[in-house]
């Protein structure tokens, strides 16, 4: 385990002393630096410094000593990744259905983010000052498709400002039940935990919950089923779901937002399409450091091009 520090010194500019040198040190956020200067990990001018919001220090010399990162509780496992960019900073990843995204409660190995501590070993800076990928959103378990994650403190921050202002472009193709009319709109609702399920989401009365917005279009129709387009405006926990479902069209496989039968079946041995319809096919994002626009697109995983085929016959 490492356990040496590294020094990081420099000239403060103007304003509170947190945010001169969040700005004087962009690869660590605010927050962290906060946390370093509370751990009176500071020097300025050779003295212990520990208020954040002094104003005093503008053009004093200071001494930052930041220790490395802390090895995350996730065990860095060796699970294949299917890498789609990757810099110093970020790495976006087109995820198969079945991986789940972070440890939790009956998963608490074999996700994504056992995957990434392997695959960016001696590359993470240490969000937090632990040393693990920054996961700032995620697609359900068995939801294929993109998702974007940070490598550093400064990329998760910039990051989350993204999602949190909606700035993010994110397209889905669903397979649902039925056939929507009209073939494009709108859905503007709220969506929150559901009061009668903990386990659901749902749509709620307009003073609870969070917005929610899911833009809709008809890609091709079938006697009983369809391909839609949808692109999210926000981005809530199983939005695509909760709303398709919402308009009467809920997502085939989709076994918690759905009573309907799913007598759907794939490939030359007829298994039973088993997860919902879904894929991120399309994430596009102002890259937090460099600010280059960047758009990665994904196609069709395998059981959806095939579930398609089935429904064309």
């Amino acid at each position: 385990m490492r356990d040496e520090n590294t020094i990081f010194s420099g000239v403060l500019g103007d304003g509170r002393l947190d945010s001169a040198l969040a700005n004087a040190l962009p690869q660590f956020s605010r927050a962290r630096i906060q946390g370093l200067i509370a751990e009176d990990a500071l020097r300025i001018e050779g003295k212990a410094a520990n208020d954040a919001a002094s104003k005093k220090y503008t053009g004093h010399n200071f001494e930052l000593s930041v220790p490395s990162p802390r090895p995350d509780k996730a065990q860095a496992q060796e699970i294949p990744l299917d890498i789609v960019f990757e810099d110093e900073h970020l790495v976006v990843v087109d995820k198969p259905s079945g991986l789940v995204v972070h440890p939790a409660a009956g998963h608490y190995d074999g996700t994504l983010v056992n995957a990434l501590l392997h695959h960016c070993k001696g590359q993470l800076s240490g969000i937090g000052g632990v040393e693990r990928p920054g996961i700032v959103h995620r697609i359900d378990k068995d939801t294929s498709g993109l998702l974007v994650v940070a490598k550093s403190d400064a990329a998760h921050e910039g990051l989350a400002k993204l999602f949190a202002a909606h700035d993010i472009e994110r397209r889905y193709y669903a397979i649902v039940s039925g056939v929507p009319a009209p073939p494009a709109g709108t859905v503007r609702t709220q969506i929150g935990r559901s009061t009668t399920n903990r386990k659901k989401m749902a749509v709620l009365p307009e003073n609870k919950g969070k917005h929610a917005v899911t833009h809709y279009r008809l890609c091709e129709a079938f006697a009983k089923t369809s391909l839609v387009e949808c692109t999210l405006e926000t981005g809530r926990t199983h939005q695509v779901r909760v709303h398709m479902a919402h308009l009467g069209h809920p997502l085939i496989g989709d076994s918690v937002y759905s009573n309907r039968q799913n007598p759907y079946k794939i490939g030359q041995n007829q298994s039973k399409f088993d997860r919902q319809a879904l894929h991120a096919a399309s994430l596009g994002f102002i890259h937090p450091m460099s600010g280059e626009t960047l758009l990665f697109e994904s196609s069709l995983p395998e059981d959806m091009q095939l579930l398609l085929s089935q429904l064309r016959l």
